[in-house]
C-alpha cells in the first residue's frame, strides 16, 4: 500500500495537494498535518474495508471552516491478487477517479443554477419548449414535466434504461431517452432517474449554446482552479486512474457472466464506467466527469462559502434545500439530503445536502458544521457486484465527525 498527498508528477493537469488554489472563499488552507492521529479510527475503518475487498482504491478529502483538515489515499489500483490486474501504479492523494452520478450535482445541477441565475432557465417552464422531440402525442403527461421535476427527480421518468443495448451512437441513444415512456404521473412521486438528468443535459447545451463539457470548464471548473476535473481524461494519463470495470470476456469466470458486463470486451479505465455514457461520447448529464478528492474539497469549500465567483448564496440556498413535493421525497434540485438512514451517517444536520455516485464516490456537506467530506473509490471493480460500501461509508463519515467533536 502507498500513501501520500502529492499530486502524480506524469498528469498534465494536476494541481499539487499541499498547494493552495484559490476559490472564492480566498485560499483553501491545507491543515492536515495531524490528520493520521486525528483521524485514526475513520482511516482504519477504511483499511480495513480494502483488507476485506470492499474496494481496491480509496481517496479522500474533508473540509471545515475553510480549511482542508485531510486528504489521504489508501489501498491500491485494484485488488493484489486479482488475475486481471495488469500494471496499475499506486495511489497518490491527487488520482483521478471516474465521479460517476456525482456528475449530476458537481456538474450538470451547477450548470443549471448558472443558467437559473442567467434568466436562461426556469424552473418550472416545460421541458418540451426546450427539447421539443420529448413530446409525445399518445402521452400529453409528457407535456407536464418541468426544469424542476427534471432535477429533483420527480419527472414520471424510470430510474434506468439499458439504453446502450438498442443505441450505438450519441444521437441515437439520445432519441432512446427522448421517447423512453413515464412510468408515472409528473409529481406524483420521486424516482431518481438517469434518463431525467440525459435529458437535462441536453436541454442545458441547447439554452447555453454549448457542450456540457465546454461550458462546466470556462464556468465552473476553470474560474475555481479544479484543474484535475475534466470529462473524458486525456489518453496520456488514463493509465494512472484506478480502473472500474474488467468487460474483457475472457476475463470473466462463468459463475459471473450474469452479473459482469462484457458490453466493450475491454477493461475501463480513464473511460466512463456507465454504459450509456460511454455512448454517449463519455459526455452525458447523469455521468462522466472524473476528478480528484482535492478538486472536490475546493468545490465543495466554494458552495459552503456563498458560491463566489460561479453562483450566488441564494441561489445555493434554492438548489440545495429539500424539495416539499411529491411527498416524502428527499431530493433537492440536484442534490439529495439526509435520510434516515442516510448513507451520510448520523450527523449531518438537516441543511446538509450531497450525492453518490455507483462507482463508489460520494461528496456530503454540512453549511451548519461548515465541513464537507469527500469519499472515492472504485468499488465496481471488476464487475460491479460488491455493495459493501453501503456499510462502510455511513460509519467513515460518523468516524470523521467524532473525531472532530472531540477536539
Amino acid at each position: 500500500m502507498v500513501t501520500g498527498e502529492e499530486a502524480d508528477p506524469c498528469y498534465a493537469f494536476a494541481v499539487p495537494a499541499k498547494s493552495q488554489p484559490r476559490n472564492a472563499a480566498g485560499t483553501l488552507l491545507s491543515a492536515f498535518d495531524e490528520q493520521d492521529k486525528v483521524f485514526s479510527r475513520a482511516f482504519s475503518i477504511l483499511q480495513q474495508a480494502i483488507t476485506e475487498r470492499a474496494f481496491p482504491a480509496a481517496c479522500i478529502a474533508v473540509t471545515r471552516n475553510g480549511q482542508l483538515t485531510a486528504l489521504k489515499s489508501f489501498g491500491s489500483f485494484v485488488y493484489e491478487t486479482d488475475p486481471a490486474g495488469g500494471n496499475f501504479d499506486s495511489l497518490f492523494g491527487a488520482t483521478v477517479f471516474d465521479l460517476a452520478s456525482l456528475t449530476k450535482p458537481v456538474a450538470t445541477t451547477t450548470m443549471s443554477a448558472i443558467l437559473y441565475e442567467r434568466g436562461l432557465l426556469e424552473l418550472d417552464a416545460p421541458i418540451i419548449g426546450t427539447v421539443p422531440e420529448f413530446r409525445a402525442l399518445t402521452d400529453p403527461r409528457r407535456n407536464e414535466v418541468t426544469f424542476r421535476m427534471l432535477l429533483s427527480h420527480s419527472s414520471g421518468l424510470p430510474a434506468y434504461e439499458k439504453l446502450f443495448l438498442k443505441a450505438r451512437s450519441r444521437d441515437e441513444i439520445l432519441q432512446a431517452a427522448l421517447t423512453t415512456p413515464l412510468t408515472a404521473d409528473p409529481a406524483a412521486r420521486a424516482e431518481y432517474s438517469d434518463i431525467g438528468f440525459i435529458i437535462l443535459g441536453l436541454a442545458l447545451e441547447r439554452l447555453s449554446g454549448e457542450s456540457l463539457d465546454v461550458f462546466c470548464q470556462h464556468e465552473i471548473f476553470g474560474p475555481l482552479g479544479m484543474s484535475n476535473t475534466t470529462f473524458n481524461p486525456p489518453e496520456r494519463i488514463r493509465s494512472k486512474i484506478p480502473p472500474t470495470a474488467d468487460e474483457r470476456v475472457e476475463a470473466v469466470p462463468a459463475q459471473d457472466a450474469p452479473v459482469r458486463s462484457t458490453f466493450r470486451n475491454r477493461l475501463i479505465q480513464g473511460e466512463v464506467q456507465d454504459e450509456n455514457a460511454s455512448v454517449l461520447s463519455g459526455v452525458a448529464g447523469h455521468a462522466g466527469l472524473f476528478s480528484t478528492a482535492h478538486d472536490l474539497a475546493i468545490f465543495a469549500s466554494t458552495m459552503l462559502n456563498g458560491g463566489t465567483p460561479i453562483l450566488r448564496p441564494e441561489t445555493i440556498a434554492l438548489f440545495t434545500r429539500r424539495q416539499s413535493a411529491p411527498a416524502g421525497t428527499s431530493r433537492a434540485l440536484g442534490w439529495d439530503t439526509p435520510s434516515t438512514p442516510s448513507q451520510s451517517g448520523k450527523y449531518f444536520g438537516p441543511n446538509s445536502y450531497g450525492h453518490l455516485g455507483y462507482t463508489g464516490t460520494s461528496l456530503w456537506i454540512d453549511p451548519d458544521r461548515q465541513l464537507s467530506i469527500t469519499l472515492f473509490t472504485n468499488r465496481t471493480w471488476p464487475d460491479c457486484s460488491n455493495q459493501t460500501i453501503k456499510q462502510v461509508r455511513p460509519i467513515f463519515h460518523d468516524a470523521i465527525i467524532e473525531a472532530l467533536l472531540q477536539e
